[in-house]
């Protein structure tokens, strides 16, 4: 399967490396020299410099070609309009996208754009050629409805360091991943949450502002 990403960063790379380690032909598309440094460091997949809301950088990652096409930027705005690019100019049928706010989700919806607010489950999202709705069903908690919700960790002196099992979070919420620098940890009760830690977690949809104003202001 041939892949292309749109972005770089801690998620990009992940995702690129566990798709080209799983035996996918996958392209990057990144357009700050230090993101593609770690790329190049970090994995074996073709990275271009370059703005994938560009046609110039789509041509060159042969989009026309592509299985899927991922979006993977902290920019809906990036991610929605390469998106649609990719779709309309050259035809990709598996379009997914990060989606940073809740509010977008609708939006990228309606155009045909698969919204992921988890972007730690894109890779299994494509490798199992899942729907974000199948991946909702084998992820929710006994059978209720689920809520995926990513918390970045400020990275500010002196904010705490607390162990998971410390943490008074909010009922039917489990942490799946915590991601730290190029770091992809399980957590378990004696895993600390570290300032600059990316947190994934499930929960319900009524708990989703408690959980992160908990993981975020909690002293």
């Amino acid at each position: 399967m041939y892949v292309v990403l749109v972005g770089g960063g801690q998620i990009g790379r992940y995702i690129a490396r566990d798709l080209a380690t799983s035996g996918n032909e996958v392209t990057v598309i990144e357009r700050h020299a230090q993101r593609l440094e770690k790329l190049v460091a970090d994995t074996d997949v073709l990275v271009i410099e370059g703005d994938a809301c560009d046609l110039r950088y789509l041509e060159q990652a042969h989009v026309d070609r592509a299985d899927v096409f991922v979006a993977t930027t902290h920019d809906d705005d990036v991610n929605l309009v390469s998106c649609q690019l990719a779709q309309i100019e050259y035809g990709v049928r598996r379009v997914i996208s990060r989606v940073n706010s809740p509010k977008n989700v609708e939006i990228f919806t309606a155009l045909g754009i698969e919204p992921v607010s988890s972007t730690q489950l894109i890779s299994e999202l494509i490798e199992n050629e899942f729907s974000v709705g199948e991946l909702i069903r084998l992820t929710s908690l006994r059978g209720g409805r689920v809520q995926l919700v990513e918390v970045r960790i400020p990275d500010e002196p002196g904010r705490p360091t607390r162990q998971v099992q410390h943490l008074n979070l909010p009922d039917a919420t489990v942490l799946v991943t915590i991601f730290r620098g190029s770091d992809t940890i399980i957590p378990f009760g004696g895993t600390e949450i570290r300032p600059g830690d990316h947190v994934i977690a499930i929960t319900n949809p009524e708990n989703q502002e408690a959980l992160r104003e908990h993981l975020l202001n909690a002293q």
